[in-house]
C-alpha cells in the first residue's frame, strides 16, 4: 500500500480525490486533511494567508496520524502566490514539519509538464486576471512557455466548486490555442476528475488539472507510476507499476 497525504484548503472540489483513488485501481490510498481556508477569496493577501506556515502546520499534525508517506499542499493559488522561491521555501518547511517528502500543486504542474515532454502550455484559470498572471509567471520560472492565458474572474473557491462538465469544457476550449502542447486548469476547487477524458478528446492534446496533478505528484514523490488512462495522458506514462 502506498499512502499519499494531501492538505486541502476548505471544502469545494475535494470529492475529486476519492474518485481519483478509485480510478487508480491499485494499492494507492489518498488521505485528505482539510486546512482552514480563512477568507475564501482569490486575492493575493488572502491566498498568502491561506498558505501560511501556521495553517499548514496545523494540518500536518493530523496528516501524520494517517500513515501517509508523502505530502502535497493541494492548493495551486496558495503556493504560486509566493513566487518560485517562496513556494520552494513553503515546501521545504512542509517537509520538515511532516518528516516526509513534500510538494505543492504549483510544482506538480511544472513536473507533470516535464513528464509529458511539453513546454508550450495554455492556461485556463478560474481566477481573476491578477492571480492568473502570477500562475503564468510561476510556470515561466519553471521553464515553461505560456502561449495563452484565459481568466474567468471568479473570486471564491465556493463558486468554482459549483462548476460542472459544461463550464469546465468551455473554459478549456477558451484557453486552448494551436500553439499549445497542453492545456492547464489550475484550481483544486474545480471538479475535473470525471472530465479529463472528455477534455483531452475535445482538445486533442493533454490536459492537466489541479487535483489530477496533485495526486500524480504524491505518487512521484513516492516513486510510483500508475497506469490509469481515465485520468488522462499523464497517467499513461512509462514505466508502469501496477498491482
Amino acid at each position: 500500500m502506498t499512502a499519499l497525504g494531501l492538505l486541502y484548503p476548505g471544502h469545494s472540489g475535494e470529492d475529486d480525490y476519492p474518485r481519483i483513488e478509485q480510478l487508480l485501481g491499485s494499492d494507492i490510498r489518498v488521505d485528505l486533511v482539510h486546512t482552514d481556508i480563512g477568507v475564501d477569496a482569490h486575492r493575493v493577501d488572502a491566498l498568502r494567508e491561506m498558505g501560511s506556515a501556521e495553517r499548514l502546520a496545523a494540518g500536518v499534525a493530523e496528516l501524520r496520524l494517517t500513515g501517509a508517506e508523502t505530502v502535497v499542499w493541494a492548493c495551486t493559488s496558495g503556493s504560486f502566490v509566493y513566487g518560485w522561491e517562496g513556494a520552494q521555501e513553503q515546501v521545504r518547511a512542509l517537509a520538515r514539519q511532516a518528516g516526509m517528502p513534500a510538494s505543492s500543486t504549483s510544482f506538480a504542474f511544472v513536473h507533470a509538464a516535464r513528464e509529458l515532454g511539453v513546454r508550450r502550455v495554455a492556461v485556463g484559470a478560474t481566477y481573476p486576471e491578477e492571480v492568473t498572471a502570477l500562475f503564468a509567471d510561476f510556470l515561466r520560472a519553471g521553464g515553461l512557455d505560456v502561449v495563452a492565458v484565459r481568466s474567468s474572474g471568479i473570486v471564491t473557491a465556493a463558486e468554482v466548486g459549483t462548476w460542472g462538465e459544461e463550464e469546465v469544457l468551455t473554459l478549456a476550449r477558451a484557453a486552448d490555442t494551436s500553439g499549445a502542447q497542453a492545456v492547464l486548469l489550475p484550481d483544486t476547487a474545480l471538479h475535473t476528475a470525471a472530465h479529463i477524458g472528455l477534455l483531452e478528446k475535445a482538445l486533442s492534446k493533454p490536459v492537466l488539472t489541479a487535483n489530477q496533478v496533485s495526486v500524480w505528484e504524491g505518487l512521484r514523490l513516492a516513486d510510483r507510476r500508475v497506469n490509469a488512462p481515465r485520468l488522462g495522458t499523464l497517467f499513461t506514462r512509462e514505466p508502469i507499476v501496477q498491482v
